[in-house]
């Protein structure tokens, strides 16, 4: 693209990105919204710790496995016709779920809404990588991701407030018709792009993603990336709510104003951190410096909340988000050494693994909590959390272990400031 002065960015950013992240947002809400509700779901349906993880993990789940034809459909026929679609998936699943009679309705309604939020953070990441000149888009990726993390700020306190207002259920049928909208905006705006098409078939795609998860970058940072995202929405997504209720003791109300502090810190986190990486790396910083200390900084407060150092406090759940909002940077150093009509396999082919971790961890957080029993109050015995945040921390310390065990053999192949496509200053 040569035009690449301020105005021509406004204009592809208010045309491209911001409908995009409107679409992306939804995936923010429906992953977070389940924290909200919650504590009603187990009451009104009686689910246990593991089935309220099943209901949580089977929308990741969802998520996970649509990538590989998400991927495909992204390289196929661009952001604006795939996103557009999905956006019907998410009305679809908000409604099912809010007319649910029981758990199975309620599955239903999840994966529908997992198949629909598939394409959120790889539509945007490729638009941009098509849209915007190379040393804009980790400054846009970043301005995006914020954006679509305020569907996660609608997800605490005005989520809450409109739970008291219609019910949990009607809090789903609005869902429904902001997807509705969202997806009419994006088809009207965001322009098709003309390039070179993937056009092999379903064996084809499945052997391409064969070679990214072998490639020398993936196998590095795939384990740290994927656990820096995947305990954020694996907390965002279910777990912070019933730990405020049943360590930190506060109620609904409470809890909202907390998780809203959690989801601004991913807004603002998101932000910030493509423009602290360009800036980082243009004095020299390796590539992978702010991931690392971003992850060291996550093990941190993973200690804190064991030690139960001010965890029911906002600020504490403000840096948690923050310091994992960089995850989808790993994503596009590792995309950066492919070429750019496999960025959305790229992509997908990231997030997918990174969801399978995510089912396994808001399922098995479950299921450690079922190894107590339940406390008088009908919530889980805070050892329980303990426990599943010991096991989840050491987790993430192996994966940056794994970086380092790596090091030299991923530095001669893997992604560097000077390589083209790479993140480069703003």
């Amino acid at each position: 693209m040569s035009d690449t002065t301020p105005e021509s960015i406004g204009r592809l950013f208010r045309r491209i990105s911001l409908p995009l992240a409107a679409g992306a947002a939804l995936n923010q809400l429906n992953r977070a919204i389940t924290a909200v509700i919650a504590p009603d779901i187990a009451d009104v349906f009686a689910l246990s710790a593991a089935d309220l993880g099943f209901l949580g993990a089977v929308f990741f789940a969802a998520y996970g496995i649509a990538q590989l034809p998400v991927g495909a459909a992204l390289d196929r026929h661009g952001p604006r016709r795939v996103q557009a679609a999905l956006m019907l998936a998410i009305a679809a699943g908000a409604l099912v779920f809010a007319a649910a009679d029981g758990l199975g309705m309620l599955v239903v309604g999840r994966v529908l809404l997992g198949i629909g939020v598939a394409a959120a953070l790889m539509a945007q990441l490729k638009a941009t990588r098509e849209w915007f000149p190379a040393p804009k888009v980790a400054t846009v990726a970043g301005w995006c991701v914020g954006l679509s993390a305020l569907g996660g700020v609608v997800a605490t306190v005005p989520a809450e407030a409109l739970r008291a207002l219609m019910g949990w259920r009607g809090v789903f049928v609005v869902n429904a018709l902001i997807a509705l909208a969202a997806g009419w905006w994006i088809w009207r705006s965001v322009p098709e792009k003309l390039q070179q098409r993937s056009t092999g078939g379903l064996a084809e795609e499945v052997r391409v993603v064969g070679r990214i998860m072998v490639h020398p970058s993936f196998i590095r940072l795939m384990p740290v990336v994927g656990m820096m995202s995947a305990l954020n929405f694996t907390w965002q997504g279910l777990w912070a709510g019933p730990w405020l209720r049943d360590v930190a003791g506060l109620d609904a109300v409470a809890r909202a104003e907390v998780l809203l502090a959690y989801a601004l810190g991913l807004t603002v986190g998101s932000f910030f951190s493509g423009s602290v990486q360009s800036a980082l790396v243009r004095r020299g910083a390796h590539p992978l410096a702010l991931i690392v200390g971003c992850t060291v900084a996550l093990l941190i407060l993973h200690g804190l909340l064991i030690a139960r150092v001010l965890a029911d406090l906002p600020w504490l759940w403000f840096l948690w988000p923050f310091f994992a909002s960089p995850g989808p940077i790993g994503y596009t150093l590792v995309s950066a050494r492919f070429p750019a009509h496999m960025t959305g396999r790229v992509s997908t082919t990231m997030n997918g693994v990174m969801l399978v971790i995510v089912f396994i961890a808001q399922h098995g957080i479950g299921l450690i909590l079922d190894l107590w029993p339940r406390t008088a109050t009908g919530g889980w015995d805070p050892r329980g959390y303990d426990a599943a945040i010991a096991v989840s921390a050491a987790i993430q310390a192996a994966s940056l272990a794994w970086l380092f065990v790596r090091r030299d053999a991923a530095d001669a192949d893997g992604a560097s400031p000077s390589q083209p496509g790479t993140p480069r200053p703003a």
